[in-house]
């Protein structure tokens, strides 16, 4: 009977950041319901969100993130998805899923109902290998090894602190490459999960995301979006930079691949463009700083990477646009705020002091 016992299920909080109903939860019903979520509410605080019966949960708007933080909850970012990063802050669990309330269920190419939240579990305790790129991808996968020529030294691999899923359907595509392919829809079912190489960047989509939040969680950061601020739409971006240059430092793993959900929802392309213009442009100096950042060997915690590239950000990015220097203040409020939540001991329970 012990296979019955969902995986992780005391140790793994799903967080949802949602302005309606959230129907979408019935489809997931078999595959959520033993876990706890952390719904996210943004916009109107006065709006009653309704969660389908069955389902433990708790539920922050607006209000509650102020009357927790303070004067620091100028640091969660208010009409916008950003803001699911709170729950990530409140949560008291090791491991986080976040997904958004557009996404479905999506089925494998042999018509199996795919359970997105089981094979971010499988990718999360499994090593990642990033030092040395393996070339039949995940060798921890049944049916495959690591290949000849594949060093021994490296074949224990790191802890894995982030498991990107990806989309069927809707992709996640920025304003102008939706513009021109309006009708593009994913329909490629790639059966694979590689760790990303350490010294590379990629883009790191939120709808479908995992992490080990004692490893990582403090740098999942989704930055200053939406109202008030000049850009949105690149909140998960940036806390995906943040993580990967991070975890590169501290010797971490991010894997990419499966699990797949279904999107079933294209935002539109023009208010998207208008969110995004500025960090269209603004990335072709972010990306180059990210690739450039070098933390010092006394950054030994992800708070103290964290704090030293706000710093840098501060430095090298204000040249870019004033906007840089708020988000490096927000970063370092972030911390505070999230040492205040978390002290440290609090998750001895989970192994770490």
């Amino acid at each position: 009977m012990a296979s019955a016992t969902p995986l992780l299920k005391d140790e793994l909080d799903i967080v949802i950041p949602t302005i309606r109903n959230l129907d979408f939860l019935e489809m997931w019903r078999p595959f959520f319901e033993p876990y706890h979520l952390i719904i996210v509410q943004d916009g109107d605080p006065s709006k009653t969100i309704k969660v389908p019966e069955g389902f433990d949960y708790e539920l922050y708007n607006r209000n509650d993130i102020n009357r927790i933080l303070g004067p620091k909850a100028n640091c969660i970012s208010f009409k916008d998805s950003a803001c699911r990063c709170f729950g990530y802050m409140v949560s008291k669990k090791k491991y986080i899923y976040t997904i958004d309330d557009d996404c479905f269920v999506a089925t494998d190419p042999s018509g199996h109902k795919i359970n997105a939240l089981k094979q971010h579990i499988e990718n999360l305790l499994c090593p990642s290998t990033p030092f040395f790129f393996n070339t039949l991808y995940e060798p921890f996968r049944e049916g495959a090894d690591f290949v000849r020529g594949y060093p021994f030294s490296l074949r224990e691999g790191v802890p894995t602190a982030v498991s990107h899923g990806l989309w069927l359907n809707i992709p996640d595509y920025d304003a102008p490459t939706q513009l021109v392919k309006p009708l593009e829809r994913n329909t490629r079912y790639v059966d694979a999960v590689l760790t990303i190489p350490k010294g590379t960047l990629f883009p790191m989509c939120g709808m479908n995301l995992a992490f080990d939040r004692d490893l990582i969680g403090a740098a999942m950061y989704f930055g200053l979006m939406g109202d008030g601020q000049p850009i949105g739409r690149y909140d998960d971006m940036w806390a995906g930079w943040c993580c990967k240059v991070i975890c590169d430092h501290l010797g971490l793993g991010i894997k990419t691949g499966l699990p797949y959900i279904y999107h079933s929802k294209a935002s539109n392309p023009f208010v998207n463009l208008r969110k995004e213009y500025k960090g269209i442009f603004w990335q072709e100096d972010i990306i180059p700083f990210f690739q450039s950042v070098v933390l010092p060997k006394e950054a030994t915690t992800v708070q103290k990477c964290y704090i030293e590239l706000a710093k840098q950000v501060k430095e090298k990015l204000t040249k870019v646009d004033p906007y840089f220097d708020k988000l490096a203040d927000a970063m370092v409020t972030w911390i505070e705020a999230w040492d205040e939540l978390n002290p440290a001991g609090a998750s001895v329970a989970n192994g770490k002091a």
